[in-house]
């Protein structure tokens, strides 16, 4: 609808023409203050002009109402045009909202977690936010692909091997060994030496062949710990196009490197090698090899970018933990060294999660540590509601909810209300003597005023989701949902229905609302429910 208004007026007015929602419902559906933009081409006042102006607009069948105040032109949407649009959206059906293709490709990368543990809650808030805007472009009908980057090179997966070797000696063997100063606890390490035993044989956990043992250890772990991950993302109805090894990348460090050294991004000191990520904000440059000769973290992630950029998309979106705020002008800066854009590359940060139960901070009961691992809180909760939960706020503020919250069953809980708004309208239809064809059929011009708000606002969906899309936030399509679920509350509970005169009217209205209702949740990776 907003798409049709804005086409129109800026064809009228020959320029682009901004379109606003009015605070005040009685304002009118939408608002322009073109009139002002308009004020110095014309020298006249903003007021005078929008009051000009109204009389262009006189039996349009776009609107009922044209109104000029404070120098704005509110719009009261026509009932033809609300009913045209109620009839598209029950034709599309779960394709409501649904744009053609769009020419822009986007490359989305988000979660990206070490493999050396399960997917902890703060993993679980990226995954989520991710998702679902993967699932809001897509929708939208931008070529979105999904990318997950394993951390499988380094220290890091040494020491998932040594974690394995030291807790399968000790805690599964039962021998005596010192405890190293740094590894991986958790009962998930145990079971990996469990699982190792029976695979390699008690061999494997002999200090003879230490180093080759470690080494067996760890890229065998990383393999098993990645289908934990993926087993915790499919929890919650996450697949991801690719999967990109940092290890199989390595191969490529010296073109990479060559691409820096061309451009004058790089400078040795003492036998090191560092970065000019200075050059894009950097607080200083930054070492990227050794005087070893071994490549750092960072060289990991420009050898990624670079293999990112190369495949030409027009848009590249990370989705970081808040920790790797200080990353972004490294990697930027890597870009432009490589001969990038490094403005094509846009980075999201999500912030920390905790977990209340019964207002107490939530046990961890699988691992020791400072994590509450995903699985454990999908196994007590389920998807929905932890999908909701996560799309629901933005997600560059710190975050802390009960999981008590997210299972009671009354107006307090979202994900509850939305599906008992669902669920009501699929009952109302099935007491009805209308089949679903005659309903479809009703004609929707002659419903009150309150209800044909009910309409507007059910048929906001397609730039709802574009506003979510443009603004990266997740949270403006849950918040949708909640108060067109609220406001369908509130029309259910006023209204006679069945057996009234314009029963095929109303049950019309909540079928526009049910299939908004059904596609939103779709989207956020929730399935409405027609029963509770």
């Amino acid at each position: 609808m907003r798409n049709s208004v804005k086409k129109y007026l800026s064809e009228k007015f020959n320029r682009d023409v901004v379109i606003e929602i009015p605070k005040e419902r009685s304002f009118g559906h939408f608002a322009t203050p073109i009139a002002f933009s308009l004020a110095k081409e014309l020298k006249k006042s903003p007021i005078i002009i929008a009051e000009n102006l109204v009389k262009e607009f006189v039996n349009h069948s776009f609107f009922a109402k044209v109104e000029a105040l404070k120098g704005y032109l509110n719009f009261t949407l026509s009932s033809d045009f609300l009913s045209s649009h109620a009839n598209e959206s029950l034709i599309a059906g779960e394709n409501f909202g649904r744009n053609r293709e769009k020419t822009e490709k986007i490359l989305l990368e988000f979660v990206s977690a070490n493999p050396t543990g399960p997917l902890h809650i703060g993993h679980a808030r990226g995954a989520i936010y991710g998702d679902t805007l993967l699932k809001i472009g897509r929708h939208l009908g931008y070529k979105i692909d999904s990318e997950y980057y394993i951390n499988d090179a380094g220290r890091q997966i040494n020491l998932l091997g040594l974690s394995i070797f030291v807790i399968g000696n000790i805690e599964v063997l039962g021998r005596e060994m010192k405890l190293p100063e740094e590894f991986y606890r958790g009962d998930y390490i145990i079971d990996l030496a469990r699982e190792a035993l029976l695979k390699f044989g008690e061999s494997i956990f002999n200090d003879l062949n230490h180093d080759e043992n470690i080494s067996k250890l760890s890229h065998w772990g990383k393999d098993e710990m990645l289908i934990v991950i993926k087993n915790n993302l499919k929890a919650v109805d996450i697949e991801f196009d690719k999967y990109i090894s940092e290890a199989e990348l390595y191969s490529d460090w010296n073109r990479s490197l060559e691409k820096l050294k061309n451009n004058n991004g790089v400078y040795e000191v003492n036998g090191k090698l560092l970065l000019k990520s200075t050059n894009g904000g950097d607080d200083h440059d930054r070492v990227i090899v050794r005087e070893n000769g071994i490549p750092t973290y960072l060289a990991g992630d420009i050898i990624y970018h670079n293999f990112k950029f190369e495949r030409d998309y027009n848009k590249y979106i990370n989705i970081w933990g808040a920790d790797h705020h200080g990353y972004i002008s490294r990697v930027k800066s890597a870009i432009d060294f490589l001969g990038y854009d490094s403005s094509k590359l846009e980075v999201l940060l999500t912030q920390m999660v905790s977990i209340l139960k019964d207002g107490q901070p939530y046990k961890m009961s699988k691992r020791r540590g400072n994590f509450v691992l995903m699985n454990d809180v999908v196994d007590e909760v389920g998807s929905d509601p932890l999908r909701f939960i996560f799309a629901s706020k933005t997600p560059d503020t710190s975050l802390q909810f009960d999981l008590n919250d997210l299972m009671v069953e009354d107006s307090s809980n979202p994900v509850y209300y939305i599906n008992y708004a669902h669920a009501r309208i699929d009952s109302l239809i099935n007491k009805s003597s209308f089949s679903k064809s005659e309903i479809r059929q009703a004609n929707l011009n002659n419903i009150s005023d309150e209800n044909r708000d009910l309409l507007f606002q059910a048929l906001r969906l397609p730039e709802i989701l574009e506003d979510s899309f443009n603004s990266r936030q997740t949270q403006k399509l849950a918040d949708y949902l909640k108060n067109l679920a609220s406001n369908y509350h509130s029309f259910y509970n006023s209204s006679i229905i069945i057996g009234s005169n314009y029963e095929k009217e109303l049950l019309k209205l909540s079928l526009v609302v049910a299939n908004t209702i059904r596609v939103g949740l779709k989207i956020l990776g929730i399935e409405a429910k027609y029963r509770m």
